[in-house]
């Protein structure tokens, strides 16, 4: 015996409805957690800019610190063959 054509569809609705409540929820979910990353972003931001200015007012030349940092998240090899590019190119410039 199978059950009838009615109780199937309306099976099948309120399955619709269950998968549409979960992506939705999941949607306002994964957008909070968005939104709480991007405040978290703001906020360290601010927090390098404020030891920037401590370093510039402690003396340290802020332009050179950027560079360091750059370069720290460099391969070693990476930067030393940056670093060598750059020579050439001081060479060639009569800089050196």
């Amino acid at each position: 015996m199978s059950a009838p054509i009615g109780h199937n569809s309306a099976a099948s609705v309120l399955d619709d409805q269950a998968t549409h409540s979960f992506a939705k929820d999941q949607l306002k979910a994964i957008v909070e957690r968005i939104e709480r990353l991007e405040e978290e972003k703001t906020t360290i931001s601010d927090d390098i800019k404020d030891v920037y200015g401590e370093a510039k007012g402690n003396g340290y030349d802020v332009k050179a610190l950027r560079t360091i940092i750059r370069m720290r998240k460099q391969d070693a090899n990476q930067r030393a063959e940056q670093e060598t590019i750059l020579e050439t190119y001081l060479q060639a410039l009569g800089m050196l």
